[in-house]
């Protein structure tokens, strides 16, 4: 029977909407509320905006041409049918359909799941507007890294074994100002929450997708610095998040 499988030949536009929205377990209900193939101003029913402006974007394309249509599957250019709750629209006209006008869509009943996992299609503008965007992460990576090196070089000439410490004979552990301590922990609370953190588009500032991943790697390349240990360094961490948000 058509419309009782995820995948046919051809479709209604409301079986189309809902199967675009994700709705196919509540087809029997949508379909029985819905009066001439659209959808009511009223429905008890997850997302039925989503599954209206679905339809609204099926029908559109039909209006202006872009998406061929029909009668029981037969493609016939016939105005009459237009508002006819028979209509209908063949798979392979609106899968060519979508991947020209919402490449970035695939639901399950138009795409295999090697076509769903495929990279989607970038255009030249998308393209530009990714290696702008690459160029602007690097810069700020750079200057993260230019801030952990300051921060580690600060360190070492107030470690206690730093014989060029003015501080080391008499007071080899004396504190930092306030003033001090409050720049250095929002440095390393700002570059936690870069470094873990995600583009607008999604994609990782760095490569490292925990706080534990990022004290492993310190530890593991500088473990001969002071306060360069796993203990400490989940302490400062910690402060400098508290910090960071109380700011």
């Amino acid at each position: 029977m058509q419309g009782s499988s995820l995948s046919e030949v051809y479709y209604r536009p409301i079986d189309a909407a809902i199967r675009w929205a994700g709705l196919f377990r509540f087809k029997d209900y949508i379909l029985a509320a819905a009066r001439f193939g659209r959808v009511p101003a009223r429905l008890e029913c997850p997302r039925c905006n989503e599954l209206r402006l679905c339809t609204d974007r099926i029908y559109d394309a039909i209006f202006h041409g872009e998406l061929p249509y029909g009668l029981n599957g037969i493609t016939i250019n016939d105005a009459s049918l237009l508002d006819s709750p028979d209509l209908t629209i063949r798979h392979v006209d609106l899968k060519r359909w979508m991947l020209r006008t919402y490449p970035g869509q695939r639901p399950t009943f138009l795409f295999s799941r090697h076509e769903r996992i495929a990279h989607p299609m970038i255009t030249v503008e998308s393209g530009h507007s990714l290696l702008i965007e690459r160029e602007a992460l690097k810069s700020q990576l750079e200057q993260c890294r230019r801030q952990l090196h300051g921060v580690q070089e600060q360190q070492k000439k107030q470690s206690p074994l730093n014989p060029h410490n003015p501080h080391n004979p008499t007071n080899p552990l004396s504190p930092l100002s306030d003033r001090a301590e409050t720049t250095y922990l929002n440095i390393i609370g700002a570059m936690l929450t870069l470094m873990l953190g995600r583009t607008p588009s999604g994609a990782p500032y760095s490569s490292f997708n925990s706080q534990d991943a990022i004290i492993s790697a310190l530890t593991a390349c500088h473990s001969n610095l002071m306060g360069i240990t796993e203990r400490t360094l989940q302490t400062k961490f910690a402060q400098a998040r508290r910090r960071l948000q109380s700011s």
